[in-house]
């Protein structure tokens, strides 16, 4: 059994990775801004997310190489889409365009991931990454890839420069501008390939944007403008990181707000410098915060005062569920209607099977947050014992609130679920649930078939160490 893993340790890997997306990105958005295709990079993301979307309808592993490639395919697809929609005379903007692409890309994935399993959480994971999870090997393969494409950049910088500051005067020097835009955005889908595997497309897009809408603001000087992008992303991964670690909240997202906060506070502090009545700024400044505390005061207010009323359930479905789970009662209708037949004991209109009936038409992340609820570790093993042992994904949902609340009782199931589901996406959430607790996968890979040599002998490792986590909570 492996000790415990400090934190280190555990953002080692995830820092790195924020660095050589820094490195890159910082440089590609201020070519993005200088465009004027402010999400272009959004566009190409969610692109990129829409291959591995198809290969996940597959049974693709969304890490591996054949996803990489049904990825990198789709964005080159939407590089060509780009350069070629860009014209000398505009009609259209080119930023309608990338937007219309997007939602379309946005759409069609949705569609797609629908018929999927485990859908939602595979959009959960395209928008938001598995930063925490990277792995010394690809973080070595994005670098050496960011350094050739940015390789690439420097030894033609003069005509990506020419075409980004001043595209009239690259076609007047006979630059082929649409070549050139082609090879500009295919590096540029070659970087955001690589990146949305690991960052998402939110962090990507953040990455790409708020470091050089910062360099931007302060300097016009091109070097300077790279300097800035670098230590300012540099210091906002360290804290993301850092906040993530202390809040144990989602890396990407947190890392995203923080972006979001530094660039506001980093905004309002250029526009007070630079005004030529500073103390009228000062004083609109002011009542803007006054205005934000008082509007975010009076939403706290509002939430607490219809929060705490009693409301009447709607005929759907979803509203009746909510209120019994808040409540603790339910319709005896709803339980005849509803739900697998339940393995155990309970029977009629007891409390554990008028729950399970209430959780079963919910989705996995609705079932997550009625479990959240619950804090009595026996109510929720009681709740485990009663599912049927065919529906694997309401185990893996209360095997991991087991998990949090009792680690003895909730291990073993969540082991057992990497042993017998035949979904790998779900061998994959049990196995991160596990690997909170141990630090370790015991070289464990959900995609891979759980008995094959290696799985088999990383399973049995899994089942000491639930053993003996359970041992210790006796």
């Amino acid at each position: 059994m492996s000790g415990p893993v400090g934190p280190l340790e555990i953002m080692a890997l995830p820092f790195a990775e924020c660095l050589v997306l820094v490195g890159i990105h910082s440089y590609l958005g201020l070519h993005v801004l200088r465009r004027q295709v402010i999400f272009v990079d959004l566009a190409l993301a969610q692109i990129a997310a829409l291959g591995t979307t198809i290969a996940f309808l597959f049974s693709i592993d969304p890490l591996s190489k054949g996803a990489y490639i049904f990825s990198l395919l789709a964005t080159v697809i939407g590089a060509a889409l780009f350069s070629l929609t860009r014209f000398r005379k505009e009609r259209i903007p080119q930023e309608a365009i990338i937007g219309l692409v997007y939602a379309l890309a946005a759409a069609v994935g949705i569609l797609i991931v629908g018929r999927a399993p485990h859908g939602a959480e595979h959009i959960k994971e395209i928008l938001t990454g598995q930063l925490l999870w990277v792995k010394g090997e690809e973080v070595a393969a994005a670098a050496v890839v960011y350094a050739c494409v940015g390789v690439f950049h420097y030894v033609f910088r003069h005509k990506f420069n020419a075409i980004s500051n001043d595209p009239e005067g690259a076609y007047a020097a006979g630059i082929n501008v649409r070549l050139w835009d082609f090879l500009f955005y295919v590096s540029f889908g070659l970087v955001i390939t690589h990146s949305v595997r690991t960052a998402g497309v939110l962090l990507v897009f953040v990455f790409l944007v708020v470091p050089a809408i910062m360099a931007i603001m302060i300097t016009n000087r091109l070097g300077l403008q790279l300097i800035i992008g670098w230590v300012v992303g540099t210091v906002v991964s360290v804290g993301g990181l850092a906040i993530s670690y202390a809040a144990d909240t989602s890396t990407g997202p947190t890392v995203v707000s923080l972006y979001g906060l530094v660039l506001l506070v980093a905004g309002l502090g250029v526009w007070l410098v630079r005004a030529a009545r500073r103390g009228r700024a000062l004083v609109i400044a002011g009542l803007g915060l006054l205005l934000v505390a008082g509007t975010g005061g009076a939403l706290y207010g509002l939430g607490g005062y219809f929060g705490s009323r009693p409301y009447r359930a709607r005929e759907d479905g979803r509203s009746r569920t909510h209120v019994h789970a808040q409540h603790g009662h339910g319709s005896g209708q709803a339980h005849e209607k509803r739900g697998p037949v339940l393995e155990g004991e309970c029977v009629g209109d007891c409390p554990i099977h008028r729950f399970l009936h209430e959780l079963h038409p919910l989705d996995i992340e609705s079932r997550t947050a009625q479990l959240a609820a619950r804090s009595d570790p026996l109510f929720v093993e009681e709740i485990l014992r009663h599912v049927d042992p065919a529906d694997r994904e309401m185990r893996l949902v209360v095997a991991r609130r087991l998990c949090e609340l009792a680690p003895g009782a909730g291990a073993g199931p969540l082991v057992e679920l990497m042993a017998h589901s035949p979904v790998p996406l779900l061998r994959s959430e049990a196995l991160e649930a596990l690997r909170k607790l141990s630090g370790d996968d015991f070289g464990f890979d959900p995609w891979d078939d759980p008995a094959s040599g290696s799985n088999a002998t990383a399973l049995e490792r899994w089942r000491n160490w639930a053993d003996g986590r359970q041992r210790l909570q006796q």
